[in-house]
């Protein structure tokens, strides 16, 4: 499988398209207190665009390093053009450090507890009297309010959000399959911070930047919600669904292959009705418009299930795809790796992988969904091994080698 790490006997060179694509953000610094998902997607947002992306680590290293299971791919998948410094924030002189570091920044970004900054003096209030050009982006799992001091994770906003409800079969509630709100929460972080820093061209202050877990949740199930005030009628959770468009379902076909297939106009279930040879379908008056279909997609689907059973998902494919229709087949994630779309447009790109028991081996990562200027966002830096950068940065201010030397010594930063 493309995507299967290997070992590699010489240093990676980063993604090829990452010299040529734009970095609109060069010359910006940011600094993230970050683990997790939520604040490094912000971080990694920026960094892809060009940003100087800082990412203070404890000393022994951010535990998304070392998760098992699900949490295996965290680390490099958010953390690649990134630079570490490790910092014990918890000694007065790895504090200092960490102050001294914020103050240099344009951005600081951070998804700790409420008050978790404020102890080390880095919270916002305190840096913006340093510098009042810092814009401040704090990721939360509720914006500041009655809820604010709960701990907020992907499944407990999903769970109390009306996600979980949707996703699930009633009475059976079930999160997404992917950290929906800690990626989109990040995302929004970074949205926020990037209005912020026109804002500062305009005004020359900076400001403080809130996304939250469960505010975005709520976002994603606001046309839900909106359903529900149109219509006065509750949405029902996505396999119980009314569905708008009568032919919009996963249909099994031959040998238990799996397909999705949809018509979501009258023009496209004609089309439908004349690739499948189903002129009687396309004929009935009771089938004349899409909301007469819907009504009756209680009737229809088993029709169009038992006639497309003996069909193939590949001889669906061709057809589909020829006449123009919605398709899909269903695919796992490892599958991916070997999408032909995927390879040709450049939307993989390879990583060395900084940890564990392949680290030093490459793997392929899945790079952002948009162009500039007929390019993707590459990958310039590799997912750093922790610590990688200490010195570098320290160096850039202004500590001597005995300086840091000294502060190794008192275990501050490694």
């Amino acid at each position: 499988m493309m995507g299967a790490p290997n070992t590699a006997s010489e240093p990676m060179n980063t993604d090829a398209s990452a010299s040529t694509a734009p970095q609109p953000l060069k010359g910006l610094r940011v600094v993230e207190f970050t683990h997790m998902v939520m604040g490094p997607t912000c971080g990694m947002v920026l960094a892809d665009m060009g940003a100087e992306v800082i990412k203070v680590e404890p000393i022994d290293g951010d535990r998304t390093r070392h998760l098992l299971g699900s949490g295996a791919g965290f680390f490099p998948m958010f953390n690649r053009n990134k630079k570490s410094i490790a910092i014990d924030l918890h000694t007065p002189e790895g504090a200092a450090v960490a102050r001294k570091l914020a103050a240099s920044a344009d951005v600081v970004a951070e998804n700790f507890k409420p008050g978790t900054m404020k102890k080390y003096g880095l919270d916002y209030e305190a840096l913006s009297q340093v510098n009042p050009r810092c814009i401040y982006v704090s990721h939360k799992g509720f914006l500041p309010g009655p809820y604010d001091h709960r701990t907020a994770l992907d499944e407990v906003v999903q769970m109390m959000g009306g996600l979980a409800y949707m996703t699930g079969r009633p009475g059976d509630p079930l999160r997404a399959g992917t950290s929906v709100n800690d990626i989109m929460g990040g995302m929004f972080g970074a949205i926020g911070a990037l209005g912020a820093l026109i804002q500062r061209g305009i005004t020359g202050k900076g400001q403080e930047v809130q996304s939250a877990l469960f505010e975005n949740n709520v976002f994603l199930v606001g046309q839900h919600m909106l359903q529900y005030a149109i219509t006065g009628q509750a949405a029902a959770p996505m396999p119980e669904r009314i569905s708008a468009w009568a032919v919009y379902d996963v249909f099994t076909v031959k040998d238990g292959e799996q397909i999705f297939l949809a018509a979501v106009s009258d023009a496209q279930w004609a089309t439908f009705c004349d690739a499948l040879g189903f002129a009687d379908l396309k004929a009935d008056p009771q089938y004349g418009n899409n909301n007469a279909r819907v009504a009756l997609r209680p009737q229809l689907l088993p029709v169009l299930r038992e006639r497309l059973a003996s069909r193939s998902a590949a001889d669906l494919t061709a057809l589909f795809e020829k006449v123009g229709l919605p398709f899909a087949p269903i695919r796992k994630p490892e599958e991916l790796y070997d999408d032909e779309h995927l390879i040709a447009t450049g939307g993989l790109a390879d990583i060395t992988l900084p940890d564990g028991a392949r680290a030093g081996q490459t793997a392929k990562t899945t790079l952002f969904p948009f162009t500039m200027d007929g390019h993707r966002l590459g990958v310039r830096l590799q997912p750093p091994t922790m610590g990688q950068h200490t010195a570098e940065l320290l160096q850039g201010l202004g500590y001597s080698d005995a300086d840091i030397t000294q502060l190794q010594a008192r275990a501050a930063v490694a």
